[in-house]
């Protein structure tokens, strides 16, 4: 069985505080690994190992952080194959999904490759007579990314690309459920010139988040996951004084107007929904049909679901995979009854589905006719599970959004460019599609949403991440005019 240790000061480093969790291929069900878990003294050791290399590592030159930026995206692009198997190995996620998750990671490291641009200060000349004003970022010193088992690799390339670049180091404290991926690109990190230390990986569970939530050698944390762990970490980490980016849970709308393109829509639904096993915080959970629409909208999704191939990650032809645990696969089940329970009208049954062996499989499930109090409605389900609202008007729709306690993304599908326009002024979310069901930004915009599902002021990636990990310093000099100094500067002294 394949023993998960940690990686310390560049070496990997076996734990030993003799507690261990079990990681599992989702897929069969089958134990594959044996993660140790972290205690107090192994996370001290780690951020002690990152503020030892802060002080060389914030020295190093902007060419010399590039060159080894450069040299890890390569690095990361050579290997996305092995990354890939790693995700669907522990998540079960589809091969075309994970490589994509290393796609969207990759990105994030080409972002960073361009932080001497983005460092540039500004520099005001004369502001008063003889008096220059310049503004610089600096780095904050040693940082943590706490990060969810959905992306595994992609998450944590959200932080660790911007945080190294702008001259911090770093301590990531991956998902215990998955954590080969993280471990993957911490170790390609090394290879690819990160001086030791730099970058530190401790496996483990509350115990080991606690510790970074309040270490005050750590400046900042990092985080992605549930709304209710999100708003632990920000209060406590807040109030122990680090800066904060937690982002949260999500509940995702897509309006459907009558005018849409019915085909695109439901196409948009089923693998907004249904990718990745639902388990994505930008899945779309609930497709608002206005109007006359639904009818068209349900059976054409319907149709869809009907095709689509539920199977192993490692099969070619898979196009979803399991859930990560047997818990949650019981979790998502028991949604779908509650939904039946209240009244909402299942049109399809994941729970139908026929599965070999003793994976975490679950099928797809579509369920009409759900209402605003219904759990299926209200809560985070995580799972391959998309809801059917009908509302009789686009001002009930987005009403629904306006209303709903999360604001990570929405969508809206229709020919109207004037609906359209409203809509990305009016949906309450911060990340809006227009005929893109999951509109996550690209690596040179910002991820993040509003109301419960971001605490903090601080977007993820991109010029937001940048900003994170840096603290503003303004310098203002003044300089006597050369014609009077009393060292000869070699001017004229008629000049």
């Amino acid at each position: 069985m394949k023993q998960i240790h940690h990686l310390i000061d560049g070496a990997e480093v076996a734990g030993t505080s003799a507690r261990t969790s079990p990681v599992y291929n989702p897929a069969t069900g089958e134990q594959t690994g044996e993660l140790a878990l972290a205690d107090v003294g192994e996370v001290d050791a780690a951020v002690a190992s990152a503020k030892a290399a802060f002080e060389s590592w914030r020295d190093a030159s902007l060419a010399q952080r590039t060159k080894t930026m450069f040299a890890y995206r390569d690095l990361v692009d050579r290997n996305a194959d092995a990354i890939a198997d790693a995700l669907t190995a522990e998540h079960g996620k589809v091969k075309a999904d994970a490589l994509g998750e290393v796609a969207r990671g990759l990105e994030n490291i080409e972002y960073a490759c361009g932080i001497a641009e983005m460092l540039k200060g500004d520099l005001s000349v004369q502001a008063s007579t003889g008096v220059d004003v310049m503004s610089i970022r600096q780095p904050l010193g040693v940082v943590a990314g706490i990060t969810p088992f959905n992306f595994p690799a992609m998450v944590p390339l959200w932080m660790i690309p911007n945080a190294l670049a702008t001259g911090n180091t770093f301590v990531l404290k991956p998902s215990e459920r998955d954590p080969s991926p993280a471990m993957l690109i911490a170790e390609l990190a090394q290879e690819a010139g990160f001086p030791p230390g730099v970058l530190n990986v401790v496996n483990g569970d509350k115990v080991a988040v606690d510790r970074l939530l309040v270490h005050p050698d750590v400046k900042a944390v990092s985080f992605v996951g549930s709304t209710p762990i999100a708003k632990y970490v920000f209060d406590t980490a807040n109030a122990n004084g680090k800066r904060v980016q937690a982002l949260a849970g999500a509940k995702n709308h897509m309006i459907v107007l009558p005018d849409a393109d019915v085909d695109l829509a439901a196409d948009a639904a089923v693998s907004a929904a249904f990718g990745s096993a639902g388990e994505r915080c930008m899945a779309i959970s609930v497709a608002v049909a206005v109007g006359d629409v639904g009818d068209s909208l349900v059976s054409s999704i319907r149709q869809r679901i009907d095709k689509l191939i539920v199977g192993p990650g490692n099969d070619p032809s898979s196009e979803m995979g399991p859930l990560i645990t047997a818990d949650a696969q019981a979790r998502v089940a028991d949604y779908i009854q509650q939904g039946a329970d209240a009244g909402a009208r299942v049109v399809v049954d994941g729970r139908d589905r026929n599965f070999d062996g003793d994976g975490f499989f679950l099928g797809a499930s579509l369920i009409d006719e759900v209402t605003t109090d219904m759990s299926v409605y209200r809560d985070e389900i995580f799972g391959p599970v998309l809801s059917v609202v009908r509302v009789d008007s686009y001002a009930e729709a987005v009403d629904l959004i306006r209303t709903n306690p999360w604001g990570n993304g929405a969508a809206i599908f229709t020919r109207d460019g004037g609906a359209a326009r409203r809509f990305q002024d009016e949906a309450d979310a911060g990340m809006i599609g227009i005929n893109v069901p999951i509109p996550v930004p690209v690596a040179y915009h910002s991820f993040g949403g509003w109301k419960d599902s971001l605490f903090g002021d601080t977007t993820m990636y991109g010029p937001e991440g940048v900003r994170f990990y840096t603290k503003a310093k303004v310098i203002t000099s003044r300089w006597p005019d050369p014609a009077t100094s009393t060292v000869n500067l070699g001017f004229p002294t008629n000049s």
